[in-house]
């Protein structure tokens, strides 16, 4: 057995039987493996998986891409925010968000608030390879894919470093990112302690 083969084994040990009390997001940029990753994990801790950007779809009854075409980035990110706001108040998940998502500064402390979340990082030249296989990414149809990666790594990375937890996503196989993503979550006294309480509301007079 081999030094990676081992410790992976040693960690699926080690977090046998852990169950969060919140629900796991995912964020990261494109390519990142949210969806891939977040299923697996969903998996692992026999979780139910659900991915916001197919949840908006079918909501919306469009595409991602025709909504963009049709309606329009901020229409977009509007469903977006609202239909993630639904999913944080369903049992406890995996929830694979959408690039831009975690930007939005009210999904963001809702986020915060609800859930335990978990960036998967990875750099310039892994994303690359991966979003080149689809093509279906509408803020990539905007210029050069380097160029525009590029960009949204600049603007979003210090965002995504708000995350409760960083895991690197682009060296090793998806099952062992996985397990480096539960190994990091039994180590979470967040991901072990129920949502904040939700904001009681004003009374005036």
């Amino acid at each position: 057995m081999d030094l990676q083969t081992r410790q992976t084994a040693e960690t699926a040990a080690r977090t046998q039987g852990f169950l969060p009390r919140r629900t796991i997001v995912l964020v990261g940029l494109m390519g990142a493996g949210k969806t891939k990753i977040g299923r697996r994990l969903a998996a692992r801790l026999d979780l139910p998986f659900a991915d916001s950007d197919s949840e908006i779809e079918a909501a919306a009854g469009e595409t991602i891409e025709e909504i963009f075409r049709n309606r329009g980035e901020a229409v977009f990110r509007d469903g977006e925010r609202r239909v993630i706001a639904r999913l944080l108040t369903q049992p406890v998940h995996v929830l694979a968000t959408g690039g831009g998502a975690f930007m939005d500064a009210v999904t963001r402390d809702l986020i915060a608030r609800r859930s335990v979340s978990v960036w998967l990082r990875a750099d310039l030249e892994v994303l690359l390879a991966r979003v080149a296989r689809r093509n279906n990414r509408p803020l990539l149809e905007q210029g050069d894919r380097r160029a525009v990666l590029a960009e949204l790594i600049e603007r979003r990375h210090p965002i995504y470093a708000e995350a409760d937890l960083i895991i690197d996503s682009g060296e090793g196989s998806l099952e062992l990112t996985t397990t480096r993503v539960i190994a990091a979550l039994t180590g979470s006294e967040r991901a072990l302690r129920p949502p904040d309480p939700e904001p009681r509301p004003e009374i005036e007079g």
